[in-house]
């Protein structure tokens, strides 16, 4: 027996894995459905759930986009990381036209389908393995861009007013609580936080298997046609290719040494290169049709509960027409300063996006590169941010019921605080590492050969602690965030308020190419950590001083 999980984990080590990940999961998700059935309302999970592919399509796009993109057109990291930038930024802002959308239709559901819809065509599309010249900006990297495109308009569809729902789930909690006396709704209040969190631990299921999915099926590809995978082989095949096999020395005995150990025995030729490359890139697109059959199945969850889901409510235009002026100066008055406390969050957002997508851009390179995933590939190492955000949720929520229950409620935005401070030692944590390392730029670390970067290369530790921090960050700030914006939206705004709330990651993440341009050319790598690490403590400090001025608001 013992011969056999040897042997298990000696060949199959990525299902393993993800075995092992799923076992220790399942009890909590256990855990949060009955939380969620005693205390929340009815609705909850099913709306998690159907949000669920959506995260399983947007983990293998997080996980392999620009490793995908380098590795099939040859181009370089930082134009692969601008063209990942300029995506996430459209799937987050197209959450603005969105929500308008949903707003002066009034008819979120129907919005939301759409959206689905949208998304499993884009992925479809991206699915298809359509080869050629595919080396620099060509026709086929421009209907790869297409597909692109159309994800991010679904997914502006979908995403904010999804959201929406669930923050009108608690608005209508709120009320019925209302009904029974004050602390039953000061007691239903306090779930809101709980409940995004709960939220926000279902739909991260798909992230944590998604990234299992290219690996997997690309090396299953690759056997099929008699090779392995190897991280590091397809850049050098294109270079081959793009200099007719006018390498230099120390490129040469690497790109040798790398085709023997992928299993390939004759001459390294032009055709090699194009054979691996094609093979390579193969497995990766199939990998999309897990993404089109998982919109699927949300669209399906959707469809059945979707009558059981509230519909945020405008306000009634007989309720308007009966306020006093004195009333209705108030109440402008009220909005204006719930929307001034909405903007002062989503400042303090963009930095913390800016630095905590760096997990699909200079992280993603940094496991490349500089960490030994011979056995493990690259892009798995996303999945411990899914896992710690579903393992670490529960602490969390124990750790600020604690504080309630003995009068000291944390509030919202100090959290928010708290979580900069948390993103900031992640990255004070790799400058740490760097520094000991002596780790180069990108560009001069790829220029030495394969014996001295083996020897140079992290254990893989310094990505499970780098997410560890990162995703305990993420817990004080993206659910608490998204809880926030359902606090201080105006009723008649709520979709555009959470399509805010998402255009705020967008203006992050249009910069976030800049982690992987910094990581290549700056002369010292902890130079570029200490970057991210200076933006989170500034951001830090803005926030804290805001906190007093912002629990008012949303007292």
């Amino acid at each position: 027996m013992g011969q056999f999980f040897t042997n298990l984990w000696l060949h199959n080590r990525t299902m393993v894995i993800l075995i092992a990940i799923l076992i220790v999961v399942i009890p909590f998700l256990l855990f949060y459905l009955a939380k969620a059935k005693k205390e929340h309302p009815k609705g909850l999970i099913a709306a998690a759930l159907s949000n669920m592919g959506e995260r399983f399509g947007y983990y293998i796009m997080n996980a392999v986009l620009l490793l995908f993109l380098c590795s099939k057109f040859g181009i370089d990291d930082s134009v692969a990381g601008w063209i990942y930038a300029v995506f996430y930024f459209i799937i987050y802002i197209f959450s603005l036209p969105g929500g308008r959308i949903a707003d002066r239709l009034q008819n979120y559901k129907g919005t939301i389908i759409s959206g689905l819809i949208v998304m499993a065509v884009g992925y479809l599309l991206l699915s298809i393995p359509i080869f050629g010249e595919t080396r620099g900006v060509n026709a086929i990297l421009v209907f790869t861009c297409f597909a692109l495109l159309l994800i991010a308009f679904g997914n502006g569809l979908f995403k904010g007013n999804l959201q929406a729902i669930v923050g009108q789930m608690y608005d209508n909690f709120e009320e019925e609580a209302a009904k029974k006396g004050p602390e039953a709704l000061a007691l239903a209040k306090s779930k809101r936080d709980s409940g995004f969190q709960i939220f926000y631990v279902f739909i991260n299921i798909g992230g944590v298997v998604a990234p299992f999915v290219a690996p997997l099926l690309r090396s299953a590809w690759l056997k099929l046609q008699g090779f392995t995978y190897n991280a590091d082989l397809p850049r050098l095949c294109h270079k081959f290719l793009d200099t007719n096999g006018a390498l230099s020395e120390i490129d040469s005995a690497n790109i040798a040494t790398l085709a023997e150990s992928v299993g390939h025995t004759g001459v390294v030729d032009a055709a090699f290169c194009d054979q691996y490359l094609n093979i390579f890139n193969t497995g990766v697109h199939y990998s999309f049709l897990a993404s089109v059959f998982a919109m699927l199945l949300s669209l399906t969850i959707f469809l059945i509960v979707k009558k059981k889901l509230p519909t945020p409510v405008k306000k009634d235009k007989k309720e308007v027409q009966d306020y006093t002026p004195e009333e209705r100066a108030a109440n402008a008055k009220e909005i204006r300063q719930r929307l001034y406390a909405l903007f002062a969050v989503l400042g303090v957002a963009v930095f913390f996006w800016f630095a905590f997508h760096q997990n699909g851009q200079s992280l993603s390179v940094f496991a490349r590169d500089f960490v030994s995933t011979a056995a493990i590939p690259p892009e798995i190492w996303q999945c411990i941010n899914p896992f710690f955000v579903i393992t670490l949720t529960p602490i969390l929520m124990l750790l600020f019921a604690s504080f309630a229950r003995r009068g000291k409620p944390v509030s919202t935005p100090r959290k928010i605080a708290i979580g900069m401070f948390i993103a900031a030692c992640s990255y004070i944590f790799l400058m740490i590492v760097a520094m000991y390392k002596h780790y180069p730029s990108g560009y001069e670390f790829a220029a030495l050969s394969e014996a001295v970067k083996a020897s140079m290369k992290a254990s893989p530790w310094v990505l499970i602690v780098t997410y560890f921090f990162l995703t305990v960050a993420e817990l004080f700030i993206s659910p608490l965030g998204i809880s926030f914006v359902t606090k201080v939206a105006p009723r008649h705004l709520q979709g555009i308020c959470q399509g805010l709330w998402l255009s705020a990651t967008a203006v992050g993440n249009l910069f976030i190419a800049l982690g992987v341009t910094m990581l290549n050319t700056f002369p010292r790598q902890w130079e570029t950590w200490a970057v991210f690490a200076a933006f989170c403590l500034i951001s830090m400090a803005v926030m804290a001083g805001m906190v007093k001025w912002l629990e008012k608001i949303t007292a």
